[in-house]
């Protein structure tokens, strides 16, 4: 029986490899992916309570200064949210890793000039990851949890557990994170040719109450504010992503566009039409 995983072969461009070696690659892809995150939570356990800390410094400055503190109800439940937290930051810290295994496990399918995008790709990619949550932490954390906290009075305090906190923030910032890939997604589906930037302009009239309802799950107040908070900078990743789909597109897909442009405006391709 094979312990280590199989290094996976280089693959001559147009190979055609079998069912069971995409499993054998797909396999080792994910064995990296899983010992980085490892790795990322063993080093990130060392630094624990500062992990927790930060994780929770929005909800600790919304907190009345008497009341600044989290309360844990079992005996295991601050040992597994430091445990949870590690796990958070070195999945965090492992992201430009895990984007690069997806990469190399598609690009064997993609042509040579696609291939040199690998960088590209890992770089956006990761920084608008890491900016959706930031963007998340300092913008809409900060509203969302002075509303919740307003809640309270001379009768009813807030005490907010570890592992609940830990539960909902975490959530809350990978949805930031995953939220702000939309250009790299449409970037993609461009390339692809599976949508073209003609459908994503016409498309704008659904794509904004959509961008504006997944705000409102998102966030964590109820209040226009930090739904528009999180609702804008969605729509202007929208806008991105259909510039990046015209620069990126598949060239036959963008003349075919410009094709059906014309003749809606009743001109043959390359007249101009009447004024």
């Amino acid at each position: 029986m094979r312990l280590r995983p199989k290094l996976p072969r280089k693959l001559k461009p147009d190979e055609k490899v079998s069912f069971i070696e995409h499993l054998e690659e797909l396999r080792y892809r994910l064995i990296v992916c899983l010992v980085s995150v490892l790795a990322g939570t063993v080093v990130a356990y060392i630094f624990k309570e500062e992990i927790f800390r930060f994780i929770s410094a929005p909800l600790l400055r919304a907190l009345p200064p008497e009341d600044r503190h989290l309360i844990f109800t079992g005996l295991l439940e601050a040992f597994m949210v430091y445990l949870k937290a590690s796990f958070f930051a070195g999945l965090m810290i492992s992201v430009p890793v895990i984007l690069y295994q997806l990469w190399a496990f598609i690009s064997p399918g993609l042509y040579p000039p696609e291939r040199r995008l690998a960088l590209p790709f890992i770089f956006f990619a990761s920084l608008f990851f890491l900016g959706g949550a930031v963007f998340g932490y300092y913008v809409v954390f900060p509203y969302g949890f002075q509303f919740f906290v307003g809640f309270g009075g001379d009768f009813i305090k807030p005490l907010p557990s570890m592992k609940e906190y830990l539960s909902f923030a975490t959530f809350l910032l990978l949805a930031f994170g995953i939220v702000f890939e939309l250009p790299i997604f449409i970037f993609f589906l461009a390339k692809l040719g599976i949508v073209h930037p003609r459908t994503l302009r016409k498309g704008r009239r659904y794509a904004i109450p959509i961008i504006f309802f997944v705000s409102a799950i998102l966030t964590p107040g109820p209040d226009p504010v930090s739904q528009c908070l999180m609702a804008v900078p969605l729509c202007l990743l929208y806008e991105l992503g259909i510039w990046v789909a015209v620069l990126f597109g598949k060239p036959s897909t963008q003349k075919q566009e410009a094709s059906g442009d014309e003749k809606e405006n009743g001109t043959q391709p390359g007249q101009e039409p009447a004024g």
